[in-house]
């Protein structure tokens, strides 16, 4: 393994009876790295992260996390990790620095409470620190969550949907943070629904139904979607949308505000499907660059639901 490579794994998969709910993935993720991992419900994102810190054993692969295998050294891989899950699970009826106290002892953290000093300092928590967890908002139990998560000093952060019920503000302190720990050297590995914090992480991945569909920088994933777009604007959108799903060439059609997105694999058939449309002066046709969206889309409606039971 490189000594760069945190996560060096590959054909992870897992099964839960006769579904495969992780298939074959392979994932590299390099030192200090901020690594989306995106995809729909049920895609088997949180089963992954479960098996890279240890905490599920993958069916078939091979790989190490940290240097550790991660079929065999499990119990070292989870001394080395942070792992924010996606529901808040720290003690409602504790005080801040009580639960933060008790992850201390749970890794034996010498020197206890400069350890908690520390990490209510970090987040912003001091003034705070005595109040009970269950009386914090979304955003505070958050930064609770994620100060919890580096009390040991992890090489390795695995956050799961971190953001999910909080303000616009609260997300983009909590990003500001993880740019932050990675400029430091963290290596960060986080799912999210959010497009724009997708366009923050330095590599992306989208996972469906267990399949890897596609990998890298922003601007690798929505070029290798070869996906053309266009927007239209006009009178009676819907009707419109209504018309042109019998369009076979077109991949997608989402309305976004006032206008439609349309995307396709297929330009010239549908700028010849469009063309009629574009002789009007009632809407106005234009072709745009796709954004993450767009591609998520239209991978989603390529995929097929591992759990979907097939017609007879």
């Amino acid at each position: 393994m490189s000594s760069d490579l945190v996560i060096d794994v590959s054909g992870v998969t897992k099964k839960f009876g006769d579904k495969t709910v992780v298939n074959g993935i392979g994932l590299q993720v390099r030192r200090g790295e901020i690594y989306g991992f995106l995809g729909p419900n049920g895609s088997g994102k949180t089963t992954f992260i479960r098996m890279l810190c240890g905490l599920l054993t993958p069916d078939a692969g091979t790989g190490t996390c940290l240097g550790f295998d991660v079929r065999t050294q499990q119990a070292d891989i989870k001394r080395h990790v942070g792992y924010m899950t996606q529901k808040f699970s720290f003690y409602e009826d504790l005080t801040i620095r009580e639960n933060l106290d008790f992850v201390a002892r749970i890794y034996s953290i010498p020197d206890r409470r400069a350890a908690v000093d520390r990490s209510l300092e970090r987040l912003g928590l001091q003034h705070r620190s005595r109040q009970l967890a269950g009386q914090l908002s979304g955003g505070w139990k958050q930064r609770l969550a994620l100060a919890a998560c580096l009390i040991h000093t992890p090489r390795l952060l695995l956050l799961d949907e971190p953001t999910a019920g909080v303000d616009p503000k609260a997300r983009r302190e909590f990003w500001d943070e993880i740019h932050k720990l990675s400029h430091e050297g963290l290596t960060v590995l986080i799912t999210t629904h959010y497009m724009d914090e997708a366009e923050r992480c330095h590599q992306i991945a989208y996972l469906a139904y267990g399949n890897l569909l596609t990998r890298g920088t922003v601007a690798e994933v929505i070029a290798d979607a070869k996906l053309s777009t266009w927007e239209i604007t006009g009178p009676d959108l819907p009707a419109l949308a209504a018309r042109l799903r019998d369009e076979p060439a077109l991949d997608e059609i989402v309305a976004f505000g006032n206008t439609l997105h349309l995307s396709s694999r297929h330009p010239a058939l549908v700028e010849k499907s469009l063309a009629p449309l574009a002789t009007t002066s009632t809407h106005r046709i234009r072709a745009i660059t796709p954004g993450l969206e767009d591609v998520f889309i239209s991978l989603m409606n390529t995929a097929q639901d591992n759990f979907k039971t097939p017609a007879a």
